[in-house]
């Protein structure tokens, strides 16, 4: 059954235990302060990407509108440098951010801090 459950990517949980349907056995609905920096770095990356694409895209509608204005053209050309270095500076943090999780082993993207012993 783990095999299937696997290759299927299902996740299992404990019938004995009083577990319903749709739950698992960890609780989804608990915000933990690791939970909440991973949620965090994640949603800033996914959002600033989102932010210089778009940039991107209107640099080069503003350069296709510009008319031959030198003024306008130098604006959009400028943006578009901006938003072509902002992209660039989001996938050297996610790369940063991999590099960090295969050579060291920390997943920042799926924090977990130990537990404290008192």
């Amino acid at each position: 059954m783990n095999l299937f459950s696997t290759v299927l990517a299902q996740t299992t949980f404990d019938v004995s235990q009083g577990a319903t349907v749709g739950q698992t056995g960890s609780a989804l609905n608990e915000f933990t302060i690791p939970g909440l920096i991973s949620f965090a770095v994640t949603a800033i990356i996914i959002v600033a990407g989102l932010i210089f694409f778009f940039m991107l895209i209107i640099g080069g509608l503003r350069w296709i509108l510009s008319g031959g204005d030198k003024a306008q053209t130098e604006s959009a050309r400028s943006q578009i440098t901006a938003a072509l270095i902002g992209l660039v500076i989001i996938f050297s943090a996610w790369a940063i951010v991999t590099l960090v999780e295969n050579v060291f082993g920390f997943n920042v993207l799926n924090l977990t801090l130990p537990a404290l012993n008192s």
